[in-house]
């Protein structure tokens, strides 16, 4: 049977890992990734005993964002599936972004696309001084409409607008100077340097910290201030463009290896 692309284990201090687990893709997403940090966190939300959250992606790359294969795989379907498969990953996310606990993510290689949503949505980052990110979404005809909420609330709209409208790469270190991370160390000191921030985390009170994290996300962008209404255009949006000539040639583009040929009338 092929591995579970999201594995969960709970020790005896409420501590959750939570492991992308698509390795030989660098953790790319899909529906079955979706899936499962959808059903990991309802999982974990019958612990009564759970206290923290830590996110983490197996082998050299936290996450790479979105499978391009099964993006090409979701385009030709119906307008209502497309928005299916939009739906399910801003509800991961946006998971991630309320839960009632602190919600730690350790990010090692590469963070691209959704994974920068996802990192945006989680509480405390560590990335290693190996990490490299970026808001690619554009590169390929696409956009990033429902990780934009979570992303201006980490880094501001200033860094937003050029970030993910450039789409370039920038590492650990800058990633650190507009806030989607909070701390940088060496690789291998990436455990231990999560391991320090879940014993803090576990010296304070669970009602506590829960009540400070939904005040804030009260009065932030990216949390409980943008209405079911805005998320739902937002949704629509991202799987509306999908679905449109422009995304059509940035795909076939990075399929075949070539400058996508923008506005020439070839999309």
């Amino acid at each position: 049977m092929p591995a579970s692309p999201v594995l969960w284990t709970l020790d005896e201090r409420g501590v959750a890992t939570v492991t992308l687990n698509r390795p030989e893709v660098n953790n790319a997403y899909d529906g079955a990734l979706i899936s499962g940090v959808l059903a990991a966190l309802d999982e974990l939300g019958k612990k009564p005993n759970l206290r923290v959250v830590v996110l983490r992606g197996n082998g050299k790359h936290f996450q790479a964002g979105a499978d391009l294969k099964w993006i090409n795989s979701i385009r030709p379907q119906s307008p209502g599936e497309n928005e299916a498969a939009s739906r399910a990953t801003f509800e991961a996310v946006q998971r991630l972004n309320t839960l009632p606990i602190p919600t730690v993510a350790l990010v090692q290689g590469g963070c691209f696309g959704g994974g920068t949503g996802v990192i945006a949505a989680c509480d405390v980052v560590i990335a290693a001084d190996n990490a490299l990110f970026s808001i690619t979404e554009v590169r390929w005809g696409l956009t990033a409409a429902i990780i934009i909420p979570q992303l201006c609330d980490a880094i501001g709209v200033r860094q937003v607008r050029r970030y993910a409208l450039t789409g370039e790469r920038f590492g650990a270190e800058e990633a650190r100077r507009i806030g989607l991370v909070h701390d940088v160390v060496p690789l291998a000191e990436l455990e231990a340097a999560g391991a320090r921030v879940v014993e803090q985390l576990l010296a304070n009170g669970p009602e506590a910290m829960a009540e400070t994290k939904r005040l804030a996300l009260e009065s932030s962008f990216g949390g409980m201030s943008v209405d079911d209404a805005a998320y739902a255009r937002l949704v629509h949006l991202h799987s509306l463009k999908r679905q449109s000539a422009e995304a059509a040639e940035g795909l076939a583009s990075f399929a075949e290896k070539r400058v996508a040929k923008w506005g020439s009338g070839e999309a």
